[in-house]
């Protein structure tokens, strides 16, 4: 089945052609391998410029591999990790937490992705309760799977507490910058400067064929990471073709323009939904993501000839999600799609 465009994922979207040319040009003659390459070397620099010169940067291949490699830097097996309910470690990685560093996943209810404080708090009565499993640390997604934005002070109050009680904040930055392009802020804003500990760097929903960045911006929480990288299979030998990537997506700010543009697309197509009866909106639409409750019928048909994600079947809830190389002809052919679906079941 041929589709028109995936709105199911940035995930599908292909490679951006600035990125495909950055590993060509990586691809003449060889290279040091496992990272010794020039190409990291600069890359590293880059992300140096991004989040501050005391950060250590490290390279993996996909988003599960830098949460969970990230977390397990920094926790045992008898501790745990708070996060939302909606959180990826928690919903979409298939116990990757629990498997391979063999802690506990304390979920709180989220209405939005978000947690905060008062939220947290609770779970900090079982320290030092040989019983229980021991809260280490707190893990926020940014942007939120609900496709919301932590704004720079909701992290720090976050990272203050976290801190205070001898925590760490986390932080999955699959799509970190679509919340920086969100927000109009520079990466170190919501995360240096504003107490994160580690960082799960995405490049794969940015325009990336494939690899992430595991960033430790508590410098001293990575002393040990090359050796768990290296045991948990994500330590590439031609690491040049994943520094390469990232050398691109943070040169000329090729990350803000494509996060800028799926932004865009996004609220375009919220603005559009908006104007139909029968859809509701049921999220802030802050990044590239639009969440939104559509008549089964209606699903059924769209999904003949799109890509779409079915969040919750019970409610009837998609998930629309916008990419670098979404187009407006992409949003206004779907809208037009859903009408006439709308209009042929007279609903």
């Amino acid at each position: 089945m041929v589709y028109i465009r995936s709105f199911a994922s940035d995930n599908h979207a292909g490679i951006h052609p600035e990125v495909l040319k950055a590993i060509e040009r990586a691809n003449v003659g060889d290279a040091i391998a496992y990272g010794g390459d020039v190409y990291s070397e600069r890359a590293k620099r880059l992300f140096q410029e991004h989040f501050g010169d005391d950060c250590e940067v490290y390279f993996v291949f996909n988003g599960t591999g830098a949460n969970i490699t990230g977390l397990k830097a920094v926790t045992q097996s008898y501790h745990a990790v708070i996060c939302a309910e909606t959180a990826h470690i928690h919903s979409d990685e298939c116990g990757a937490a629990e498997n391979v560093i063999g802690c506990k996943l304390l979920t709180v209810p989220s209405a939005d992705g978000k947690i905060t404080v008062d939220q947290v708090q609770g779970f900090l009565h079982d320290i030092g309760n040989a019983h229980h499993s021991q809260p280490k640390v707190i893990s926020i997604s940014q942007v939120t799977e609900y496709g919301t934005v932590y704004r720079p002070e909701e992290i720090q109050a976050l990272a203050d507490f976290a801190h205070a009680n001898g925590l760490y904040l986390h932080m999955d930055g699959s799509r970190l910058a679509n919340a920086a392009a969100s927000l109009g802020v520079e990466f170190r804003e919501i995360t240096t400067d504003v107490g994160v500990d580690v960082l799960s760097f995405g490049g794969t929903k940015n325009g990336l064929m494939v690899g992430e960045a595991v960033i430790f911006l508590n410098k001293a929480l990575g002393q040990d990471f090359p050796f768990i990288r290296k045991q948990s299979l994500q330590l590439a030998s031609k690491m040049r073709f994943i520094a390469a990537q990232f050398e691109a997506l943070l040169t000329d700010r090729l990350w803000y323009r494509n996060a800028c543009h799926a932004n865009r697309m996004a609220k375009l197509l919220a603005d559009e939904l908006e104007k139909i009866q029968a859809v509701q909106i049921t999220q802030k639409v802050e990044a590239n993501a639009v969440f939104a409750i559509i008549p089964p019928p209606i699903v059924t048909k769209l999904q003949e000839k799109y890509l779409i994600s079915l969040w919750s079947e019970a409610r009837s809830e998609v998930r629309l999600m916008a990419s670098f190389n979404t187009e407006d002809r992409d949003i206004h052919q779907l809208v037009d799609d859903l009408r006439s679906a709308i209009n042929a079941t007279h609903i």
